[in-house]
C-alpha cells in the first residue's frame, strides 16, 4: 500500500496567504490562555480562521473557499478589549485584498505539500466588532474571505 500524496487544502492555502499579511500569528485556533501563549500574541494581536463555504471548480483544479475570519487582541493586565489592536487586523487583510499587484503570488505550504498560487483574495463584507467576550479579548470578525487559489504542479 503507497501512501497517499499530500494535497493543498483551503485551510493551509489561506494560513499561508495571512501569514504573509498578519505574520506568524495566524492558525486555526486561538493560543490557550495563560502562560507564554498569551504573552507572546498580546503585542501584535492573532488570527484565526476556518472554512465556511465555497466550491470547488467543476472542470479545474481552481479552489476558491469563503474563509471566516477573527482578528483578536487582548492586554493580559487589564479587563478592557484592545478594540483599535483587533480593528488594526482586521484592517491590515483588507488592505491585502486591495492591493492587487500583489495577490497573485505563490505561497509555500508546509513540509511535503505542493506550493499553492493565489490569484484573487477578497472580502465578502466589512469587518464588524464582537462584543461581550467572557475573556476580555477584543474580536473582529470578517464574515467572509475569499482565496481563490489553485495547486502548483511539482
Amino acid at each position: 500500500m503507497t501512501t497517499p500524496a499530500l494535497r493543498a487544502t483551503p485551510e493551509l492555502v489561506a494560513i499561508a496567504w495571512l501569514k504573509g499579511v498578519v505574520g506568524d500569528r495566524v492558525s486555526t485556533t486561538l493560543p490557550k490562555p495563560g502562560g507564554d501563549a498569551t504573552i507572546s500574541w498580546a503585542d501584535g494581536g492573532f488570527v484565526t480562521l476556518t472554512t465556511t463555504g465555497g466550491t470547488p471548480n467543476l472542470y479545474v483544479p481552481l479552489r476558491d473557499p469563503v474563509m471566516g475570519v477573527d482578528c483578536w487582541a487582548v492586554n493580559p493586565q487589564s479587563q478592557k478589549p484592545p478594540w483599535n489592536k483587533a480593528a488594526a487586523l482586521a484592517a491590515a487583510i483588507q488592505a491585502a485584498c486591495w492591493d492587487h499587484p500583489a495577490v497573485p503570488q505563490r505561497v509555500t505550504l508546509p513540509d511535503g505539500y505542493p506550493q499553492a498560487q493565489v490569484l484573487s483574495a477578497y472580502t465578502t463584507g466589512d469587518p464588524r466588532r464582537i462584543p461581550d467576550d467572557p475573556s476580555s479579548y477584543a474580536r473582529y470578525m470578517i464574515p467572509g474571505l475569499v482565496i481563490a487559489w489553485t495547486e502548483v504542479a511539482a
